[in-house]
């Protein structure tokens, strides 16, 4: 069995998933802007629901699960990552203030001095 044949057998009904999850969400809409008399709380309970059972839906396909797989190898990922403490985000969010006020003023000099050169070149006075 080469690849396409194995794609075409798992994603044979995949179309019509998905197809309904864009239904359910279009739905989800209308229901919204149809219903606008009712309760924004009913009609916030009701998309949340619609929502989630779209997304149940999505899952079952498989672009859903790869991508529930993503997401929990992100996690995992997240969970080895070494946070700096509290005093060097300090420390280095003083570096970059710092670093960008230089940077401002320096501009704002040069910006000045071809401001200068240009009016006397050009005879504008301002």
């Amino acid at each position: 069995m080469n690849a396409s044949t194995e794609n075409q057998a798992t994603g044979s009904l995949d179309t019509p998933k998905w197809v309904l999850v864009f239904l359910i969400l279009a739905g989800i809409v209308f229901g919204n802007y149809y219903f606008g008399e009712v309760s924004v709380l009913i009609r916030a309970i009701a998309a949340v629901a619609g929502v989630v059972i779209a997304g149940l839906i999505a899952m079952q396909t498989e672009k859903g699960r790869n991508a529930v797989l993503f997401s929990k190898e992100a996690r995992t990922e997240v969970r080895k990552v070494v946070w700096p403490t509290r005093q060097e985000a300090i420390q280095t969010t003083g570096i970059v203030l710092v670093a960008t006020l230089f940077m401002s003023l320096l501009l704002w000099i040069i910006d000045s001095a071809l401001y200068a050169v240009v009016s006397y070149i050009t005879s504008i006075q301002v």
